[in-house]
C-alpha cells in the first residue's frame, strides 16, 4: 500500500481474509482497495489449486451445470493425486521427533532408524489431512477425497454417462462400502447398463484403489510399530462421512430426483450427525409476561426463538440510563471504538462494572442490579425453552450500544456486524464453519435482548452458510429477545445502523462449567453480599476488567 501498488495490496488482503474469514477490519480494507483500484477479481496467493478446482466444481454442481462440474472436479482429482505425490516425496527429508529432543536420548543405530522411518511414515500418512486442509486452517474438510467421487457419480448420471457414474460410485464405495444410498445408486446404474454391457467390467478407479491400499498399509505399520516400540498411536478417521457438522451445503446431500423412467433416486444422502445432546425446544417461558413470537421453523432455521416483553418499557429506559453512565467506547472490543465498521462507534460495559459503579455511587445501585437481574432472567428463559438437561452458564455478558457516525452514512454498503457464527469460524467459500481457535468454541447458546427501537437500520439477520442468503430478519425493539444455538447452523449479523443509537444486552452461554465467565462469578459474590445486607467497603474484593 505504501508503494501505491493497490492491486498487490488487494490480493494480499484477500489472501489473508481467505485464511481468516471472520476478520472484520480486513473486509473493509478489501472493499476500499477494490473501490480505489477498480479491481474486481482478487487472487488468493496461498490457494491450493486442487481445492480451487474442487470449490468451482461444487459451485457448478449446485447450479446444475453438470458438464462444467465434471470438468472442474476431474481437474481437482488430477491435482489432488499430483499433490499427494509431492507430499509423499517431501516427507522423505529430515524429520524432527519432538519427544526425543533431549540430552538423555541415546538411541542405538536400529532404534534411530526405526524412529526416523516411523516419522516419515506418519508424515506420509498425514498427507490425506494436509491435502484436505485449506491454507491458514487447522481442520481439514471432512471426507474431502471421497466427496469428489460422490459429486461426480451423480453429475455423470445427469449427463447420461452411466459407465462413468458407476465407476465413480464404486470408487466412492472403496472408502465407504456400507453407504446405503450410494450402494442403491450403483445398483440403479448397473440396471441402466444391462443389455448394453456387463456392469461387472466397470471397476473403481485405479488411483483411488492404490491410494486407499497404501493408506491402509501405512496405518497397519504405524499400529504395529506403536505396539512394538512402546508408544501410543491413535488412527485418525480421515474420511468421516458425518464429521462435526453436515448440512445441505457442505455435501451433495438430500439431493433427490424423480426420474421419468425409473424410481426415485436419492444421491449421497448422509445421515445427520448425532449431536452431543438431544436438540429440543418449546419448553416453558417461566414468566407470564413473556410473549412467544416465532420458533425455529417460523424463523427458517434450527434452535431459534423470538420472544417479546422479556423486559418492560420502564426497565428498558432504566437500563438505558445506567448504560449512559457506565459504558466506555471500545469496551469489550480490545479498546477499538469501531471494531466491526468504521461507520459506527461501539460502547459497552459488563455486569461487574455496573455493580462496581453502583457500589461507588456513580449510578443508582438499583439500576446496576437491574442489569444483573435481567441477564439472569434471560439465562433462565433460554435454558428452559430449549429444554436443556444441564445448567446453562454465562460465558460472556455485555451491554453494548452502536451509534451511527454522522457524515459517514452516504453510499454505505457494509454491515454493522458482518455475518459470523458464535462458536466457529464461518468460511462461506467452503460452506464450512471451522470449530477452532480463535473462535469461542465453548459457546453453546446466544441471546440478544434489545433495549430500544428509535434508530434506523440495525436489523438482526440470519443467513445461510453462504453469508448472503437471508433466512430471517428481525427488527429490534424494547423487550424483544432473539436466542439461538451458537454453531454454524446459525450464521447471523447486523445490518448497518444508519441513524441513531442501537442498544442491547448481548449474552453468550456455555454448558461447560470450565468456561464460566469469571466476572459473572465475581458479580454473583457481590450480589450475595448485597442480599445479606452486610456490605462494607472493606468486604468488597472486586477486580473489574473491561473484557475477558
Amino acid at each position: 500500500l505504501q508503494l501505491n501498488k493497490l492491486e498487490e495490496a488487494a490480493n494480499a488482503a484477500h489472501t489473508f481474509f481467505m485464511a481468516n474469514p471472520e476478520h472484520m477490519e480486513i473486509q473493509q480494507d478489501i472493499e476500499n482497495y477494490k473501490t480505489t483500484a477498480g479491481k474486481v477479481s482478487l487472487i488468493d496467493r496461498e490457494a491450493k489449486q486442487h481445492m480451487e478446482d474442487y470449490s468451482a466444481g461444487v459451485r457448478h454442481y449446485d447450479k446444475e451445470e453438470y458438464e462444467l462440474a465434471i470438468e472442474f472436479l476431474e481437474r481437482a482429482l488430477k491435482g489432488y493425486y499430483s499433490e499427494d505425490e509431492d507430499c509423499q516425496i517431501m516427507c522423505e527429508g529430515p524429520q524432527r521427533f519432538e519427544e526425543h529432543e533431549y540430552l538423555e536420548y541415546k538411541a542405538g543405530l536400529y532404534e534411530a532408524i526405526a524412529d526416523h522411518y516411523m516419522q516419515v511414515l506418519a508424515c506420509k500418512h498425514d498427507c490425506v489431512r494436509e491435502l484436505a486442509t485449506r491454507s491458514g486452517r487447522i481442520s481439514p474438510i471432512e471426507n474431502f477425497l471421497p466427496l469428489h467421487y460422490d459429486y461426480l457419480q451423480f453429475a455423470y448420471y445427469r449427463v447420461g454417462d452411466y459407465i462413468k457414474a458407476l465407476e465413480c460410485a464404486r470408487s466412492y464405495l472403496l472408502f465407504h462400502p456400507d453407504d446405503e444410498d450410494v450402494l442403491e445408486n450403483a445398483g440403479y446404474y448397473e440396471g441402466l447398463l444391462e443389455g448394453t454391457m456387463d456392469p461387472d467390467t466397470v471397476k473403481p478407479r485405479k488411483e483411488a484403489k492404490t491410494l486407499l491400499r497404501r493408506h491402509k498399509l501405512e496405518s497397519h505399520l504405524l499400529q504395529v510399530a506403536a505396539a512394538g516400540l512402546g508408544y501410543t498411536y491413535t488412527e485418525p478417521n480421515y474420511w468421516n462421512r458425518y464429521g462435526a457438522r453436515q448440512d445441505e451445503h457442505s455435501v451433495p446431500s438430500s439431493i433427490s430426483s424423480e426420474l421419468e423412467d425409473g424410481p426415485r433416486l436419492s444421491v449421497a444422502k448422509k445421515p445427520m450427525p448425532k449431536p452431543d445432546r438431544e436438540l429440543k425446544e418449546g419448553g416453558p417461558l417461566l414468566y407470564s409476561d413473556v410473549k412467544f413470537v416465532y420458533n425455529s421453523q417460523q424463523l427458517n432455521g434450527t434452535q431459534r426463538v423470538l420472544l417479546d416483553n422479556v423486559i418492560s418499557e420502564e426497565q428498558c429506559r432504566e437500563l438505558h440510563r445506567v448504560a449512559s453512565g457506565i459504558m466506555l467506547a471500545g469496551d469489550g472490543y480490545r479498546g477499538k471504538t469501531s471494531p466491526h465498521t468504521p461507520n459506527e462507534r461501539f460502547e459497552g460495559a459488563t455486569v461487574l462494572k455496573a455493580l462496581k459503579y453502583g457500589y461507588e455511587g456513580r449510578v443508582p445501585l438499583k439500576s446496576a442490579r437491574l442489569f444483573y437481574d435481567i441477564s439472569e432472567k434471560a439465562r433462565r428463559i433460554v435454558e428452559s425453552y430449549f429444554m436443556l438437561n444441564s445448567t446453562l452458564y454465562f460465558s460472556y455478558t455485555h451491554l453494548v450500544c452502536r451509534t451511527a457516525l454522522s457524515g459517514q452514512q452516504e453510499r454505505r454498503n457494509d454491515l454493522s456486524h458482518p455475518i459470523h457464527a458464535d462458536n466457529c469460524l464461518l468460511d462461506p467459500e467452503a460452506n464450512e464453519c471451522w470449530k477452532e481457535p480463535p473462535a469461542y468454541t465453548f459457546r453453546d447458546y446466544s441471546a440478544l435482548l434489545y433495549m430500544n427501537a428509535d434508530f434506523e437500520g440495525g436489523e438482526f439477520i440470519f443467513t445461510e452458510m453462504d453469508a448472503k442468503t437471508v433466512t430471517a430478519s428481525i427488527k429490534p425493539k424494547c423487550g424483544r429477545m432473539i436466542s439461538f444455538s451458537s454453531g454454524g447452523e446459525n450464521p447471523h449479523g447486523v445490518k448497518a445502523v444508519t441513524k441513531g443509537q442501537r442498544c442491547a444486552v448481548a449474552l453468550w452461554f456455555t454448558l461447560d462449567p470450565l468456561y464460566r465467565e469469571l466476572e459473572r462469578i465475581q458479580a454473583d459474590e457481590v450480589i450475595a453480599m448485597l442480599d445479606q445486607e452486610h456490605l462494607g467497603p472493606s468486604e468488597m474484593s472486586i477486580n473489574p476488567k473491561d473484557e475477558l
